[in-house]
C-alpha cells in the first residue's frame, strides 16, 4: 500500500499474469514470489537426527537379511543340482553293472581278447572317472554294510569275521554302495570248553 496525499494509503496493484499480455512470452517468477511461495524446510534437530539413524540401521539389516536368503538359496540350489546328478549317474552306473560282471567271467574264462578287450577297458575306464569303484576281496573283514553274507562258517584260520569267498564284487561310487559284495563269511571257531570231571580218589589199602 502507498500513503495518498491525504494520509490515506492506495492500494496496490500487481499484475499476476504469467503471459506478458505485449510481447506474449511467459514471464520468468519474480524472485520475492518464488521465495515467498517455497515452502519451508523444517529445522533439522537431534530428534531428526536420531528418527534418521533408526531409519538407516533398519534399512541395512534389511539388506544383510536379504543377502544372507540369497546366499542361502544359492547354495541350496547347488546342493540340490549336485544331488540330482549324482542320482542320475547312480542309476546309469547301476545299469551298467551287469554288463561289467559278463566282462569279469570272460576275463576270469580267457574270453576277453582282440577288439573285445579294447572296447572292455576303455568302459571300466570312462566308468572309472565317473567315480565307479568295485570292492570285494577274499580275506576282507566282513561289514554288513558293503557286504552281503550268502553263506556263513567257522574256521581257525580266521581271527574275526571275514570273506572266504567272493562270489560277486560289489560296486560303490563315492561313500555310496551301488550293489553289495555278495560272499561267504567265516567267523573264529569258538573254543572248546574242557570237560567237566576229575580223576576220581583212591583209598589207601591198609
Amino acid at each position: 500500500m502507498l500513503p495518498r496525499d491525504n494520509g490515506h494509503e492506495e492500494p496496490v496493484i500487481r499484475d499476476n499474469r504469467k503471459i506478458d499480455p505485449e510481447t506474449g512470452l511467459p514471464r520468468e517468477p519474480d524472485a520475492a514470489q518464488e521465495t515467498a511461495a517455497r515452502p519451508e524446510a523444517p529445522a533439522a534437530g537431534p530428534a531428526a537426527d536420531g528418527e534418521l539413524a533408526i531409519q538407516l540401521a533398519e534399512r541395512t539389516a534389511d539388506l544383510q537379511r536379504l543377502q544372507a536368503e540369497y546366499v542361502n538359496y544359492r547354495k541350496r540350489v547347488e546342493r540340490d543340482r549336485a544331488a540330482v546328478r549324482e542320482q542320475a549317474v547312480a542309476g546309469a552306473l547301476t545299469e551298467l553293472l551287469p554288463v561289467l560282471d559278463d566282462i569279469g567271467r570272460a576275463r576270469d574264462h580267457g574270453e576277453l581278447t582282440g577288439g573285445f578287450a579294447k572296447v572292455a577297458e576303455s568302459l571300466e575306464a570312462t566308468l572309472t572317472k565317473l567315480g565307479l569303484t568295485a570292492y570285494g576281496q577274499k580275506g576282507d573283514p566282513f561289514d554288513p554294510t558293503i557286504h552281503e553274507a550268502l553263506m556263513h562258517s567257522y574256521s581257525e584260520d580266521v581271527s574275526e569275521a571275514s570273506a572266504v569267498e567272493v562270489f560277486q564284487l560289489g560296486y560303490r561310487m563315492g561313500e555310496r554302495v551301488l550293489r553289495p559284495a555278495r560272499v561267504a563269511v567265516a567267523e573264529p571257531a569258538e573254543p572248546q570248553e574242557p570237560a567237566a570231571g576229575g580223576q576220581g580218589e583212591t583209598e589207601d589199602e591198609s
